[in-house]
């Protein structure tokens, strides 16, 4: 593969000829992509973004002349954006073969894949480039299981949780309460400072996934009591709503999205279930498409999918659409 010399590589070194593919000529915008390309993104998202491009580095540090345009991130994303066209997406069908052969879950590999395209178009916008990155992703079966534990099973869950009368059993209730009774996610659970929750009108203001501004959601009178109970011992001083409990129980810091993991997947463990934060929204997707007998529209405003489709998903896993036409056509 062809390299050029970049600016800033170790001792300005050429891996190969670079007549084909010039040196960047790169502004202060420019010479910090990955950051331009991060900001504006929520904390999460920016980590997962970050773990995406790391590996990316990794591979390309494993590559035969290679290691030296691989110190650090940015450096590998910018001589990916240095090569000609041919030799960027041989890059990343390299790349994609790699992941699979490490054995990747689809799901992985194609965020990593979009990881990688999105910050080429990025360059393609700031005039880097002009062509953007064609290597498409591997065929995946998307939301297998979108039922979780099930309503039977949360409640189960709740009251293990609530079988704790501390610190810590009511902590975990109000967690659990908010992951399935308004479907949020773990990242806009750990996000929740004290002050975005209204206890007056009953409704806490969560950072949606993508989103840059809140929004308030009505809570039901479960949610409530659960919040409040939990606030009672947690106190009213401002800082995160959910934070990590010593031996005391006393707050030290705030709970991370890995630790909500680690509270459910307990809490499941504990009443024969094998689940996990989102699973807990899968079931609360499920059971609201079940009460209103399959409203997309208004399931939609509940789980604040943006993509109407992907509740098409749910809601064919929920009725077994592809069973009952099976049923009707085949012989007795």
């Amino acid at each position: 593969m062809s390299l050029p010399v970049l600016p800033g590589d170790p001792a300005g070194q050429d891996v190969s000829d670079a007549r084909h593919a010039p040196a960047l000529r790169l502004d202060r915008i420019q010479e910090h992509l990955l950051d331009a390309f991060y900001a504006g993104r929520s904390a999460n998202t920016v980590r997962a973004y970050r773990r995406d491009h790391e590996d990316f580095r990794t591979f390309v540090a494993r590559q035969d002349g290679l290691a030296a345009f691989a110190a650090t991130a940015e450096q590998a994303v910018r001589m990916l954006l240095a090569v000609e066209h041919g030799q960027a997406n041989a890059l990343a069908l390299g790349y994609r073969t790699d992941m699979v052969r490490r054995q990747l879950q689809p799901a992985t590999v194609n965020r990593r894949l979009a990881a990688l395209r999105s910050v080429v178009k990025l360059g393609n916008t700031l005039g880097l480039v002009n062509w953007t990155l064609d290597a498409e992703n591997v065929d995946s079966v998307t939301y297998r299981d979108t039922r979780g534990p099930g309503r039977d099973g949360v409640r189960a869950m709740v009251a293990q949780a609530r079988e704790r009368t501390d610190a810590k059993g009511l902590r975990d209730t109000a967690i659990v309460r908010l992951l399935h009774d308004v479907a949020l996610r773990r990242g806009e659970v750990v996000s929740l400072d004290l002050e975005h929750y209204d206890s007056r009108r009953g409704t806490v203001a969560v950072l949606g996934k993508g989103r840059t501004q809140r929004e308030r959601i009505t809570l039901p009178a479960a949610t409530r009591t659960a919040l409040d109970a939990w606030i009672v011992v947690r106190g009213k001083e401002p800082g995160p709503l959910f934070h990590r409990l010593d031996a005391a129980g006393r707050g030290t810091g705030r709970l991370t999205g890995a630790a909500v993991y680690d509270v459910v997947r307990g809490l499941g463990a504990g009443v024969g279930i094998a689940t996990r934060p989102h699973g807990l929204r899968h079931s609360a997707i499920t059971a609201a498409l079940d009460a209103s007998n399959g409203n997309i529209r208004a399931v939609q405003r509940f789980s604040r999918h943006r993509n109407v489709q992907t509740l098409q998903i749910y809601d064919d896993n929920r009725a077994d659409l592809a069973g009952q036409m099976a049923a009707l056509i085949a012989e007795d």
